[in-house]
């Protein structure tokens, strides 16, 4: 620890201005880890561990606290729920005994540069390469604090808009026009939001290069490598229903398992599957999974990907969904009684859960994708996760905000404080990255994971229905419409790949991933457009175009009362969960 320390010395000699405020950032943020006893971390890990009823804080086994008074008298306390990860705090002024205790959610929406301290008389101190600043909530006439809370803002901006306040979106039209309107005037100024008109697109010429021939060549350029499909047919050129603009073909022009340019963004790549027209080798390949149907085998595949060494990827949940309390899933014999939930919780309060991308990263945001199921679905009704862990309901954490706890067995995405992403099955040596978890969701169990040799095949559930607690349309069928994701090592770097698959079971999923390359993959939502939804944004001057996997998902995104669009998760809450992409800042 102490060379470390001496070598971080030696570089904030040399480091001026901006190197300085983040490297006095880090510097805090490390400090303030190490600054909890060891005997506050075991309490509150096993308040964590307890099996009883309790609240949510007591659910965030690594939060700090430190107090104050303002000069009124009043207790103040400052909760971090996750110090390592430096996001979410929790600011309480007054006691619960004494009738008069306020709970305010506070977001740093730089968590990597800026950090926050409560002062000697309660208030907030922050330190970045902006410079140090006191931030007074509490005096003043209206006090900074009512003000941000008369806003009628989601994130109401304090400290100068060094941090946020969150705050609960009721989604009616006046909250809805509010959000756009503090968008417009302080995030994107003269820049306008617009449907992409695929039909203008390409009538314009937009879309040029040269069009795939029958047997299209596969360049070096083709994003994470095409498909691995029947060596002994030619490859098939198909018409696309695609919603996104491509720059080397027109969309009756694709050929099946190749990756196109999308125009506009670098690194974001599309493609088109049939799983008719994977290799037999991989179709009738290692891992047990269910025949397909000639509707399956035939039902279209939309896909996109992300190139990660140019993009960061973040999770929020949204403002209903998952919940935290039961699933009506597992058997009552499974429960323990006088639990309000599997975690001992059946509420978030007081966090605000939002459903939307924080203001201060709007306009590097690329892409968002909704996440996995409510947790209705989510948890295990038959097989061997429906007889542990009170049924085995599916984990998420925010912000390195637990709310559902992780557990072993189940397919993860999750990301790191030093900017890693990664999908795997859970273990129980995986809780040991806890602390440096600023995102994770479960969904399951996996679609696709690696072999003893690193190759992705189908994993040990994909052919049972009831013990992969795969689910299936309103009316019972099990092919339906189906989002997925999976990760894909190719050219270098890492792949996000996200698809939508028209009408599959889990087992026509497993087997594109495979062609792909994938090495894990999992299901995320299904049923309908609303559940699959995945927007991109694409800056063009001064428009930003929005556009769809697909058309049918433009449905789900709303307008304000001048007419103006308004996609969902970006420009207001939404009650689902979500992924989104954002460029790498340097």
């Amino acid at each position: 620890m102490r060379s470390g320390f001496r070598h971080l010395f030696h570089l904030h000699r040399k480091a001026s201005g901006l190197a300085v405020g983040l490297f006095l950032a880090v510097i805090s943020i490390a400090f303030a880890a190490a600054a909890q006893s060891q005997t506050d971390l075991a309490r509150q890990r096993s308040e964590y561990d307890a099996n009883q009823p309790k609240t949510i804080m007591a659910l965030q086994p690594l939060r700090s606290v430190s107090t104050a008074q303002l000069t009124s008298g009043t207790a103040v306390r400052l909760i971090s729920l996750n110090p390592g990860v430096n996001a979410w705090f929790v600011l309480q002024t007054g006691t619960k005994e004494g009738g008069d205790l306020k709970t305010y959610h506070i977001e740093n929406p730089d968590p990597r540069g800026q950090t926050l301290t409560l002062g000697a008389s309660g208030g907030l101190q922050l330190a970045s390469a902006a410079g140090p600043m006191d931030c007074d909530l509490f005096s003043g006439s209206p006090p900074a604090i009512a003000s941000a809370e008369a806003s009628g803002l989601s994130y109401a901006p304090i400290c100068g808009g060094r941090l946020y306040l969150r705050m609960a979106f009721h989604d009616t039209s006046a909250d809805r026009d509010r959000s756009a309107a503090f968008l417009q005037d302080h995030v994107w100024h003269d820049t306008t939001l617009a449907e992409f008109d695929s039909r203008k697109f390409y009538d314009s010429g937009a879309a040029q290069g040269l069009a795939p021939t029958a047997s299209p060549a596969v360049g070096p350029a083709t994003g994470p490598g095409a498909a691995q499909l029947d060596p002994t047919r030619p490859r098939p050129v198909v018409t696309a229903n695609l919603g996104l603009g491509l720059l080397s073909a027109p969309r009756e022009r694709m050929g099946l398992g190749l990756w196109y340019p999308v125009a506009g963004i670098d690194g974001v790549f599309a493609s088109v599957l049939r799983p008719d027209a994977i290799d037999p080798a991989i179709l009738h390949g290692p891992g047990r999974t269910n025949p397909l149907d000639a509707v399956e085998a035939q039902a279209p595949v939309y896909l996109i990907s992300f190139d990660l060494s140019r993009f960061e990827l973040g999770y929020a949940l949204g403002n209903r969904h998952p919940r935290v309390g039961w699933s009506p899933r597992p058997r009552p014999s499974v429960r323990t009684p006088g639990l309000p939930g599997p975690d001992g919780i059946d509420s978030s309060n007081p966090l605000v859960r939002l459903g939307m991308i924080s203001p201060a990263l709007t306009n590097r945001a690329v892409a968002v994708f909704t996440g996995g199921y409510k947790r209705l679905q989510g948890a295990f009704k038959f097989g061997p996760f429906s007889t542990v862990n009170e049924g085995t309901h599916y984990g998420f954490l925010q912000d390195g905000t637990i709310f559902s706890k992780l557990h072993t067995g189940l397919v993860t995405l999750y990301g790191l404080t030093d900017g890693t992403i990664g999908m795997k099955t859970w273990d129980k040596a995986d809780n040991a990255l806890l602390p440096q978890l600023v995102f994770a969701r479960q969904n399951g169990v996996a679609l696709i994971e690696p072999d003893a040799s690193g190759k992705g095949i189908p994993g040990p559930y994909v052919a049972q229905w009831g013990p992969g607690n795969w689910s299936g349309s309103a009316k019972g069928h099990l092919r339906t419409e189906r989002g997925g994701a999976c990760l894909r090592d190719a050219n270098g770097t890492t792949y996000l790949i996200y698809a939508l698959f028209s009408s599959a079971t889990p087992s026509a999923m497993a087997r594109t991933f495979e062609a792909y390359g994938c090495r894990t993959a999992m299901l995320l939502d299904m049923n309908a457009p609303v559940f699959t939804y995945l927007a991109l944004y694409v800056h063009d001057g001064g428009t930003i175009e929005v556009e769809h996997l697909v058309p049918s998902m433009a449905e789900s995104d709303k307008s304000d009362s001048n007419g103006r669009a308004l996609p969902r998760f970006l420009s207001f809450p939404d009650e689902r969960d979500f992924f989104y992409l954002l460029r790498k800042q340097r």
